[in-house]
Parts: structure tokens; C-alpha cells; sequence
């Protein structure tokens, strides 16, 4: 099975149902499977065959929807690229990739035309833009098209935020889609009853992984958005009877002072089912203010673009704050020493995965494949995340703590800067706050905070906070404030930005 048999067992059962919603336009599920066939069509009459990449540059836009699907439908390779990327990394990503083709739109083609140029590649990449599809399509057949795509085939090259290094391209199959996406609609109950609102970008797995191919999935009806805005988005939560959200716990900051702005104390949302938080740790004091204000429990899990969706909080039980959960169906994870070896519970070590939703490799790079995995004493080889964290004794969930590179090794102690992130959250001057290591002679590493205020607020204040409650060696040595933290474009604190600053 591929991901185009999936979503068509829908197409064909709700072929009448609206299936995608944006701005003013309006696709049923068999406009959406008839319409990509098209696309398909002519992606083929230009000379695309299965196994080609096709890199996407461009923000949500229905094209982008029916190119996706068009793609799987032929067994190309889908190759997003975030829109916030500018020359250094759009052109490594085209470089390491090599696509055959280049999806954008007009905003984006004099920034693309120029980097093609000068990037001197290997055989020529045709420019494809979005608002040019309907007409390139428009007299090609809608038949189905059987291109005998395997489960086994790349469906995309995601390529990685680059935390730690120049980004990987993670190789991920229809299968591994398939397993995420099949385990995940179960855990979280979705149904064709369900209207999500997606307002997360299309160029990221939480957007197009699990969004996206969770609603196609099941049938739901998806109101897509071209970016967020926190105004536009709880008019629609509000009046578009909508009962699902997906988004990154920035967004419910946002929201929350969307209603602040307003003057509301408390909100109604009787048709709302489910709000998710993922892609950066969702702190514990918005989780409790968006339970006071809007009555829900944010439902936290934890996912990474090498292996879509892994762990989750409990849709039918218990949703606590500060952990991500328990591993989803077809998922093992485990919390473990150097070696690969399972630790105790409430031992802290690096989170382990394994499963049918793990990815093939990176790209090109097999030495970094190599690297990605590690076997235990038992030869069972498991993906590494990079990410440390601990899992409770007595409930079995997982809580993160930071990355294994942001851990901060003081004196022969270690930091996991969460931990001091949550607390200074906490207080009630700091709208954000993220913590880094600075070298330091004496101790190797000392910790820095970085803070956003909302309240005025002085460093020996938010120092001395920190001493009434963590131990001496965890409390920051210096307090810099900055009127906002940098973020990438899923919410989550670009921590390299800010060792310059130090």
C-alpha cells in the first residue's frame, strides 16, 4: 500500500464532501482526487518519472495540496523547503537534493531564478509555479493513474532545522507515513466527523505529516490557512464549527493574548474536540492558562521530522503538563544509558525510538545514518534522538528535558535547560525565556538566560527568583533581555542565534 490508497479509499467514499477549504475556495474529496490527477498528468508530459525530487518553495496554498498529491500519485519525491530558508539555504538543500523540477509562486520565482543560475547544476530544473497549474492542467485526463508506486518508495526528502549542523535530508517512505499516520488517527480519535483548522506550514511534517494526511486519512473536512494569525484563527475556531487544531505552543501564546486583547476571561467553544501542542516544548503555565481560559487541556506530544509523530499524551486519560506522554501504536521508545541499554525509570538519558515510522536514512549521507543509530546489548538497533529526557515510574510517561546538545555540564554537573526555562516562565514579569551554556574557565560552562519581559523586571530580581527555588550551580550567571526571542517558523527558539550575543 502507498499513501495515494489510502487517502483514495475517502476520495471515493466522500466525493461529495468538502475536503479542503481556503479563502474563497472550495474542493470536494473528488475535485481534490480528480483535479490531482490532472496535475499528475501534466507533470508527467513534462518529463517527471518516479523517483524524482520535486522541491516545493511556497507558503499553504491549495496548489500545493493537489502537487502533493500529484506526486505521490507518481512516485515523486517531495522535497519542501521552509519559506523563512533564504540563498545559503535554499541552495544547499538544491544542491544535495538535485531536484528535477522547483514548485513556487510568483513572490518567490525572482529569489529562485537567481539561485538556479548561479548554482550551476548538474541537468536542468524546470520552475513550476502555482498560480500557472490550473492551466497547465486543465486539458489533461482525470483518470486514475497507476504508476505501481511500492510502500517502499521515498514519498519526501524533509530536510532538518539544522540544530546541531548544515541540514540532512531524512528519507522518509509511504510506509513510514502510512504507520505514523494510521497510529496516530487511532490514538487521537479522528473521524470524518472532524474539521481541522490548518494553519501550520505545509513545509513541515506536523503540517503536511500529520495535519494534512491525518484529515485526508480519516475524511475530515481541513480549512486551510495561509499562515497564522491569531486573530483570523479564533474567528474561525469561533464561528467555523471547527473541532480540531494542530499548532506549536507559540500559537497558543498568541492566542491567549488575542483573548487578553479582547477583554475575555473566558471562552466557549462547544464544537471544539481536541487541541494539539508539538514541534517545541509547550510550557506549563500556558497549558494551565489555556485550560482556565478556553476549558481545554492541550494534548502535548513529541515528534521529529526523521520519524513523523512518536509519543503522545493520552486523548481518552490523563494529559500533564510538562510530559509528552506515552509512545504511540507501532512505536517502542525507551530512555537510555551511552551504550543504548535501557535506564530505571526516573533516570535521565536519551530518548531511543523504534518502528515503522522511523525514516530510511539521510540522504546522501550515509555516514550520518551510520551515526543515527545505535544497537543495545541485544543487537536491537534503535534511532537516536538526540533528546534527553526521563520517564516517570509511576504514570509511564515521558517528559523531554533538553537536547543531548544543549545540556549544560557545569562544575561536573549537569543543567538541562528546560528545567530553568519552566521556572523562570513562571515568573510573572517573563513573557519567554531560553537558556544556553557560555564557556567558562573554571567551570567549563556556566548557565546564561535569555529573557523577553512582559512586566518590567530587573536581573538581580529574576536572579534572585532563581535561587529561592533551583540549586546554586542551576541558577544563570547573567540575565539578557531581549524585546523578543529569535524563533524559527514552528515556534521553536533558535538557541545558535543567540550564543553570539554572549
Amino acid at each position: 500500500m502507498n499513501l495515494t490508497d489510502l487517502f483514495r479509499i475517502n476520495f471515493a467514499r466522500h466525493a461529495n464532501k468538502i475536503a479542503i477549504r481556503f479563502e474563497d475556495r472550495a474542493l470536494t474529496f473528488g475535485e481534490l482526487d480528480a483535479q490531482s490527477n490532472r496535475v499528475a498528468r501534466a507533470f508527467q508530459r513534462l518529463g517527471l518519472q518516479r523517483g524524482d525530487r520535486v522541491a516545493f518553495y511556497l507558503g499553504n496554498r491549495v496548489e500545493l495540496i493537489l502537487a502533493h498529491l500529484a506526486n505521490l500519485k507518481l512516485g515523486l519525491v517531495l522535497v519542501p523547503m521552509n519559506t523563512q530558508y533564504r540563498d545559503t539555504e535554499i541552495s544547499h538543500i538544491i544542491a544535495d537534493a538535485e531536484p528535477r523540477a522547483l514548485f513556487t509562486d510568483r513572490n518567490q520565482l525572482s529569489i529562485i531564478q537567481a539561485l538556479i543560475s548561479n548554482l550551476h547544476a548538474s541537468r536542468p530544473i524546470s520552475i513550476l509555479l502555482a498560480e500557472e497549474l490550473d492551466a497547465l492542467s486543465a486539458r489533461e485526463s482525470s483518470d486514475v493513474i497507476d504508476a505501481r508506486v511500492d510502500g517502499d518508495d521515498l514519498a519526501a526528502i524533509m530536510y532538518t532545522s539544522g540544530t546541531t549542523g548544515r541540514s540532512k535530508g531524512a528519507m522518509l517512505a509511504h510506509d513510514n507515513f502510512i504507520a505514523n499516520i494510521t497510529g496516530l488517527t487511532h490514538a487521537w480519535a479522528m473521524t470524518a466527523d472532524d474539521r481541522l483548522l490548518l494553519a501550520l506550514p505545509l513545509f513541515h511534517t506536523h503540517g503536511l505529516g500529520v495535519a494534512l494526511h491525518g484529515a485526508l486519512t480519516v475524511g475530515a473536512t481541513t480549512t486551510l490557512h495561509r499562515a497564522f494569525r491569531a486573530d483570523l484563527v479564533f474567528d474561525a475556531l469561533a464561528r467555523e464549527n471547527i473541532s480540531l487544531f494542530m499548532g506549536v505552543p507559540t500559537m497558543y501564546v498568541r492566542l491567549l493574548e488575542e483573548i487578553a486583547k479582547r477583554g475575555m476571561t473566558r471562552v466557549e467553544l462547544p464544537q471544539m474536540r481536541l487541541f494539539v501542542s508539538g514541534s517545541a516544548p509547550l510550557s506549563i503555565e500556558t497549558f494551565e492558562q489555556f485550560e482556565k481560559i478556553f476549558g481545554h487541556k492541550i494534548l502535548e506530544r513529541y515528534g521529529m521530522t526523521e520519524t513523523v509523530m512518536n509519543i503522545s499524551n493520552l486523548y481518552a486519560g490523563a494529559r500533564i503538563p510538562g510530559t509528552v506522554g506515552v509512545p504511540l501504536p507501532g512505536v517502542s521508545a525507551r530512555v537510555a544509558d551511552e551504550r543504548g541499554n535501557a535506564l530505571p525509570d526516573g533516570e535521565v538519558g536519551e530518548i531511543l525510538l523504534r518502528g515503522s515510522n522511523v525514516f530510511r536514512g539521510y540522504w546522501r549521507a550515509p555516514e550520518k545514518t551510520v551515526e543515527a543509530f545505535i544497537a543495545d546489548a541485544d543487537s536491537t538497533r534503535w534511532f537516536r534522538t538526540g533528546d534527553l529526557g526521563k520517564r516517570d515510574p509511576h504514570t509511564g510517561y515521558f517528559s523531554l528535558l533538553s537536547r543531548r546538545s544543549d545540556l549544560i555540564i557545569s562544575g561536573g554537573y549537569n543543567i538541562y535547560p528546560r528545567e530553568v526555562e519552566e521556572l523562570l516562565h513562571t515568573h510573572p514579569a517573563v513573557l519567554e525565556a531560553a537558556v544556553i551554556a557560555k564557556p567558562d574557565a573554571a567551570l567549563g560552562e556556566i548557565p546564561v538566560a535569555f529573557v523577553a519581559l512582559k512586566h518590567r523586571a530587573t536581573t538581580d530580581e529574576l536572579i534572585a527568583f532563581c535561587n529561592a527555588h533551583l540549586a546554586r550551580y542551576k541558577v544563570p550567571r547573567a540575565i539578557l533581555f531581549l524585546d523578543t526571542l529569535p524563533r524559527n517558523a514552528m515556534g521553536k527558539i533558535e538557541k545558535k542565534k543567540l550564543v553570539g550575543q554572549i
